[in-house]
Parts: structure tokens; sequence; C-alpha cells
């Protein structure tokens, strides 16, 4: 961007002046905005030619005293043209700085996402959810161990963030830390938004993230199968613990709840629908995008075993759910006990709400995706993909009808 710059030497009458020399001062204008500084020279006002800006004469005194000034300016372009060159922010101040050797107070890179993840704590329940304060708290981890492991350092200016920062800090967290490429993929996401943040205070002028390009791989989605799913209902356990962990898990494969959702679920949030029916209306708490799901039979039974359960009647909640740690440590043994060899953990039963129980049984993938709470049903898409048995069957009525003709 170009900028308006001048240079000025004026005097300045001091306060209670009364005779002698006045003070000879610098003013820089960049656009309009002034920063001034003392010349360490002083003038008779009698002596000073204002319009150039200089000691009127021409003795030898007056031309080292003219010369003075022909430095200081010198040095003052130079500055003007140093911080140019450097394409830093220049201001009537940062010229001033530089001409004078001040050197601006470093913005330190873990200091700037420390401050960014205290302002987002604060709005937790408001603007953002705690999973997404951990997610950042965890990404600020893994750069202060980066900085450490790498430069040997507590923090970084973050000026010296570039293009080489990025692509050595991908490689740490790949290899040191051996994250899988999409938890890679969105530890340097969330490295960006510090980034965006800097540049949109004109910390940066250069975006270390020009030209660099990664993307988020497709994964397989892991469900239940309808044999699976019934295998599962269909199993007594050993205790009312791993009976209730069961049951609730089969609640969210019969409504596609997230943990967070169901663990969150009130009695007030079943309503009526528009067909009569008892239907969830709950907002996500993830996206906070509103989410109706009409309640399949299972799942209306389900909430009916629970409907006594002190927790429930206490809490008005419509479920008795456990912590998510404990939830997965128990599908485990569950799964263990009803020969699923499949990775079992808690968000399965989305995936399977999403894919056996919806997509192929012929929901459509709209509809899917409106009860799901998406966004994008480019997510929803995602299962869509993965269901080699929809497509099996679609080719068999395919079939049937050449066959008939």
């Amino acid at each position: 961007m170009k900028t308006k710059f001048s240079l000025l030497f004026y005097i300045r009458k001091p306060k209670n002046y009364k005779n002698g020399p006045m003070p000879i001062w610098v003013r820089i204008t960049v656009n309009g905005k002034r920063a001034e500084t003392p010349s360490g020279r002083g003038c008779e006002p009698e002596q000073w030619n204002g319009s150039a800006g200089r000691r009127k004469g021409t003795k030898e005194e007056v031309r080292s005293f003219n010369a003075y000034l022909d430095d200081l300016q010198a040095k003052v372009y130079e500055a003007h043209r140093q911080l140019t060159e450097a394409d830093e922010l220049i201001t009537a101040e940062t010229i001033r700085n530089k001409f004078m050797g001040k050197s601006e107070k470093p913005h330190l890179l873990l200091e700037i996402f420390a401050d960014h993840n205290q302002k987002l704590a604060a709005l937790v329940g408001k603007e953002y959810t705690k999973g997404t304060l951990c997610r950042y708290e965890t990404s600020l981890k893994h750069t202060r161990n980066f900085l450490k492991w790498k430069y040997n350092l507590s923090d970084i200016d973050i000026k010296q963030v570039d293009h080489a920062f990025i692509t050595e800090y991908e490689f740490y967290l790949r290899s040191v830390r051996q994250c899988a490429n999409n938890s890679a993929v969105k530890y340097i996401k969330n490295f960006g938004k510090i980034i965006r943040i800097c540049i949109a205070n004109r910390w940066l002028v250069y975006n270390p993230f020009l030209n660099y390009k990664n993307k988020i791989k497709t994964v397989d989605r892991v469900y239940l199968t309808t044999e699976e799913l019934q295998e599962l209902a269909d199993k007594d356990m050993a205790t009312d613990r791993l009976t209730q962990v069961r049951d609730i898990f089969l609640f969210c494969c019969y409504t596609g709840l997230a943990y967070a959702d169901v663990k969150k679920l009130r009695r007030w949030e079943i309503v009526i629908g528009v067909d009569g029916g008892k239907w969830l209306s709950i907002n996500r708490l993830k996206t906070d995008v509103p989410s109706r799901i009409p309640l399949l039979p299972t799942a209306l039974a389900l909430i009916d075993c629970y409907a006594d359960h002190p927790h429930c009647e206490n809490s008005g909640r419509v479920l008795p759910v456990l912590s998510n740690q404990k939830m997965n440590s128990y599908l485990k043994e569950i799964a263990d006990v009803c020969g699923i060899t499949k990775p079992i953990t808690f968000h399965i039963a989305r995936h399977t709400f999403a894919t056996t129980v919806t997509l192929l049984n012929g929901v459509p993938i709209e509809s899917v995706s409106k009860m799901l709470g998406h966004t994008n049903i480019q997510t929803t898409q995602h299962y869509a993909k993965i269901l080699d048995i929809k497509v099996g069957a679609d080719m068999a009525l395919l079939r049937q009808k050449y066959a008939a003709v």
C-alpha cells in the first residue's frame, strides 16, 4: 500500500519563553498522521528559514549546523527505505522509532496463542463448546513442544514464522507426535487461525501459509450392520451397568445423536412433530444447528425404560448417561461379549444411524443430513460412499428389470 510521507524541521517555542535559541524539532508525517522528536539543536528565531527548514546564513558555523540537519534527514529517509524493503508497517511512529533506533516490542507466538485460548474459554457455552477449547489447548501444547524440539526456544517472534516453519511443524506432528493425516491437518488449521489474527493486526505482513497445501483424507466410517445391531439388542448383559450403556448406545443408533447431545438431552426436548408422533427437537452442541428427529419405536421403548430412573427424575434428563470415557470403556467389553470385532466407540452409534438405520433403508440423504444436523450435505455424503450393500441392492433390482425384458 502506498503511503504519503513527508519530513519537516521546525522551531518550537518552549513554555515561558523569553529569549535565546529555540529547539528545532523533526516532524515526520505519514498519511496525515504525525510523529515528532527533538533534533538536539536550537536556533534563534530570527536566524531560522521556516520555508527551507534550515538556518539562514553562509558562515562555516551555519553550514555545519545545516549539514547536521541534512544528516538527520538522510537517516529518516533511510529508516523509511528499510521499512519499505522489509515490507513492514509504515507509519510516522514506526519511521521515528526506526530512525531513533528504538525496537518495537516483539509479538510472541505462544503469547498470542494463549491469549486467543483465554478469550475462547470465556465464550465457552456462548459461542464455543468445551471440545473446541480442548482442541485449541492441545494445539497450543503441540506448538510449544515443537518450538522446544526444533529451536530450543520457549517462544518466538511471530515475524519469524515463515513457510519453512509451517512445513517443519507439520513434519513434527506427523513424525514425532505420530499424528494421522487428518489430525495433523486439523492442528495446522488451528495454528492457521492464530496466523490470521496476526495478519489482521498487521503484526505479520506476509502470510506464511501462502503456497502451503494440505488435504483432509476421507476416512471410511465404521458402523454396525443390521445383524450386529440385533445381536447387541438381544444379548443379556452380566450387569445393570453394561445394560444401561448398551441401551444408551442403541438409542443413539436409532436417533443419530452424538455423545454430547444425548448427555444433555432433556425431557422437554421430546415434542409432538408435524406427523403427530414424538420427535426430538434439539440444537446440536457442536454446531448449534437445529436437529429434528422423528423417534422410532425402538428409541421410544428405550426412553420408557429409564423414565423412572433416579438420575433422570432428579435432573430432567432423558437417559442416565455416564462419562464418555466410561461409556467407551464399557462398550469395548460389550463388543467382546457380543462377538463384535470392530473397534467400537460411542460415536459409531451416529455412523450406524446414518448408514444401517437410514440410508440403507432408503431414507433420502437430504433427510439424513437434516436429522444429523450437518451444516453441509457433503459431510453426509461421506457415509453414502461406503454403502456397497445399498449399491448392490439397487443394482439387483436393475438386473431383475432387465431380466424381465
